[in-house]
């Protein structure tokens, strides 16, 4: 079986990357496996995973664990299993600085531990570092995990839904944190969650996934002010918008395939009011297009149609520069 397929992502250094989609669309995975960690039982049977010239799916395990925490750090969306619960949270922060900094001494390590829990905005940090994971709250918890995230001034971070058990008022702060850090630290950042509102304040670039494989990608403010692939589409409109009020919302039909499921066509298909026999028989070619510097790419057979241009088909590249065309929102 395959969870995710042929998936084609290129994150720009110093971006944030979104990766969303509804709930087994493959998001965690795809993270998953760029950091090596795929979930048990699973793993990459082809293609790479280019990180700073390196492949990471035929590097060495050795090499593969000295980069993680190191150059690549992760944020997990539930900080409570996350930490440790039976070391302090200045042990964990201390093993991070001695492991992926090689800092030795005690009065060092103390400083370090003390300086990343303020960077993430713990009050009292040198008195926190003594406690427990379940003397926190779940903020504070979350605050935990990207300071350890965070400790070895990595280069990429993967952040896998980090705000998904916080309440709006937390998340929203979660999400300034490390919109901050990453300006700051010039970090780029994949950041998976199936939260459009929370995709759009954090994120520069997003590609939106269904049933294991990408169907649309592009800047993010392009992409969702006209999206072009139905299943966009489809999202945005279900999404509520405050000062917008709807008798119901506006939901899609059917319930999302999963991405073992083996089908020649689409795997949209099935829910998509504008499908038709061509969908149902073989996948869609990847369409790209440029407009005004914008570069925009969705894999749907009606894209030519919804653009009302002639285009050109590339299954071997993600965006075609020959395609250009006025911007146009989907009906």
């Amino acid at each position: 079986m395959t969870a995710v397929d042929r998936i084609d992502l290129q994150v720009a250094r110093g971006r944030a990357f979104a990766l969303v989609g509804e709930s087994g669309s493959g998001k965690s995975v795809t993270c998953a496996s760029i950091a090596g960690l795929p979930p048990p039982g699973a793993r990459v049977t082809h293609g790479e995973v280019r990180f700073d010239g390196i492949d990471l799916v035929r590097e060495r395990p050795a090499a593969l664990a000295a980069l993680r925490g190191r150059r690549i750090g992760m944020v997990l969306q539930n900080a409570m299993t996350a930490l440790n619960p039976l070391m302090t949270v200045g042990a964990q922060l201390a093993e991070t600085f001695r492991q992926h900094r090689g800092v030795k001494g005690r009065a060092q390590l103390r400083r370090l531990s003390i300086e990343a829990l303020e960077a993430v905005g713990i009050s009292g940090a040198a008195d926190r570092l003594g406690s427990y994971p379940f003397q926190f709250s779940g903020g504070m918890r979350q605050r935990v995990c990207i300071a350890i995230a965070i400790a070895a001034e990595p280069d990429l971070l993967l952040c896998d839904e980090p705000t998904t058990a916080l309440d709006a008022t937390v998340q929203l702060q979660i999400l300034r944190l490390l919109r901050d850090l990453q300006r700051q630290r010039g970090m780029t950042v994949v950041f998976v969650t199936h939260d459009l509102h929370v995709a759009r304040q954090f994120c520069d670039d997003v590609a939106v996934m269904y049933a294991g494989r990408i169907v649309e990608q592009g800047p993010i403010a392009d992409v969702f002010a006209h999206p072009v692939h139905p299943y966009t589409e489809g999202l945005l409109r279900a999404t509520p918008r405050l000062g917008v009020h709807h008798t119901r919302l506006l939901t899609m039909p059917g319930h999302a395939t999963s991405g073992h499921t083996q089908m020649p066509g689409c795997r949209f298909a099935v829910r998509c009011g504008e499908a038709h026999d061509r969908c149902r028989a073989s996948y869609p070619d990847w369409f790209g297009w440029e407009d005004e510097g914008v570069k925009r790419a969705a894999a749907c057979w009606n894209v030519p149609r919804r653009l009302a241009v002639p285009v050109v088909s590339d299954d071997t590249s993600t965006l075609h520069p020959k395609m250009r065309g006025p911007r146009h929102a989907a009906a």
